[in-house]
């Protein structure tokens, strides 16, 4: 028994110790909202899609939060009200503190806590240890040197490394730095002469040694001679062959506003991916129509939007490693033999999920067999290149793999010496490119 008040009595003196310590010095705007992570992570309404009614509750309750921390950063602001405030949290562990608070079987808690603090600090950890939340870290945000930041306490807010790898759910700020880190790729959306090519470069040419400012900005990304100018959905830099420099300049000015829709989509994919299961949402530019940024945000968005308002009961997680595209001229959604669900926008979302849960198994087994056939293809190319000591061998996007590999198999038997140093495509025809690349059928005859 001793023993046992010993220790208690030693808890309470870490906390009184810790307590006088963090008050040392307050907590800045920034230091706040890093000390506050975990109670977001708990929180944030888009973990509550399915849940409208806990979903709307935890928005309001942090409108009311912002404010008052808001006003806690005020100079001069004396006159507080206590707030009370009720927030839906994730369900972490059980809780032996003294806060109101009751469990669901939906997978959270409701806590009631009123806070009538005057300072940061003391606000941040009455909110963590109300929510039954560590508050060590605070006491190491708080021991570093103070730095004076100016503005308000900010949304939306900005996760902790430790949520992408604990959601898997893709880190926009890392996508966008590995992107920049990179040099300019050059791509053509259709297959151009090269007379046809050379003449795009040299107007891109052109276009750097009189403005060569406004083409910082492409450092790290991969252009795209298109029928159209823009960002397209996979965050390619379009340029349009029929546009005129003028055109280009005002993309390429334009691409720190597309970096935030960008990023704005690589958010919105994750939050999907979470109502339906953690089920990747991919964009495949040979299987789908070229659409741009914009227009590819515009069905997430609508896609979501129908989503938040379903009804749809997935376990999460229980998708994770499948993959789904989303498509606009569908009515069922179906499954391809690649491996990804096909679904579309405008579906019967309780008979998607039935769908989707039926078919995982299948999916799993297909995208198994795609990663087979993928390195299947790419050993039969590199043997048929070097037997026939081919300058090039590749497919149109509209081959699969099964069918670039039947190709590859049966030009082995051959003995075909004329191919020597030359560009060979498989296609579904015969045919010469100005560029002189041969096409054949993959199902070519002898």
């Amino acid at each position: 028994m001793f023993c046992h008040l010993g220790a208690v009595r030693r808890l309470c003196l870490e906390k009184i110790l810790l307590q006088w310590v963090l008050q040392a010095r307050p907590l800045s705007g920034a230091e706040a909202v890093n000390a506050l992570r975990p109670f977001y992570f708990a929180v944030h309404p888009d973990f509550f899609g399915q849940h409208p009614r806990e979903r709307e509750i935890n928005e309001n309750s942090l409108k009311r939060l912002n404010g008052y921390l808001e006003n806690l950063q005020k100079p001069g602001f004396k006159s507080f009200k206590p707030t009370q405030l009720t927030f839906y949290v994730r369900e972490r562990e059980q809780n032996s503190s003294g806060v109101q608070e009751s469990f669901s079987a939906a997978g959270f808690r409701a806590v009631s806590f009123t806070l009538h603090t005057r300072d940061l600090l003391s606000t941040v950890l009455d909110i963590l240890n109300s929510c039954s939340l560590s508050t060590e870290h605070v006491q190491s945000v708080n021991s570093q040197p103070h730095k004076e930041v100016k503005g308000t306490f900010y949304r939306p807010i900005k996760w902790d490394k430790t949520y992408y790898s604990f959601t898997g759910f893709k880190d926009p700020e890392e996508e966008l730095k590995q992107a920049q880190r990179m040099e300019i790729t050059l791509m053509w959306q259709r297959s151009w002469g090269i007379a046809h090519r050379c003449s795009q470069l040299h107007s891109l040419g052109r276009l750097a040694q009189r403005s060569p400012e406004v083409l910082r900005n492409i450092k790290g990304h991969t252009v795209v001679f298109s029928d159209c100018s823009g960002m397209s959905a996979t965050g390619h830099v379009m340029l349009g062959t029929m546009d005129v420099h003028h055109h280009w300049i005002k993309i390429f000015e334009r691409l720190p506003s597309y970096y935030k829709l960008q990023k704005k989509m690589l958010l919105l994919e994750g939050r999907i991916s979470h109502l339906l299961g953690g089920i990747q949402i991919t964009y495949i530019e040979e299987l789908q129509p070229l659409l741009t940024l914009e227009e590819y945000y515009a069905t997430l968005d609508a896609f979501y939007n129908r989503l938040l308002n379903s009804k749809l009961s997935l376990h999460p997680r229980s998708l994770r490693g499948l993959q789904m595209i989303l498509e606009s001229d569908r009515y069922a959604p179906n499954l391809h033999e690649l491996g990804h669900f096909n679904i579309p926008t405008t579906c019967d979302l309780a008979t998607l999920q039935w769908f989707i849960i039926s078919k995982a198994q299948q999916a799993r087994e297909n995208l198994k067999r795609k990663e087979e056939l993928t390195v299947m293809e790419k050993e039969l190319i590199s043997a048929s290149t070097e037997k026939f000591s081919l300058k090039q061998l590749y497919k149109e996007p509209s081959i699969s793999h099964a069918q670039m590999i039947d190709c590859c198999k049966r030009l082995l038997e051959e003995s075909l010496p004329y191919l020597q140093g030359m560009h060979l495509c498989i296609s579904h025809f015969y045919s010469v490119l100005q560029d002189g690349d041969l096409c054949i059928p993959w199902n070519w005859k002898s």
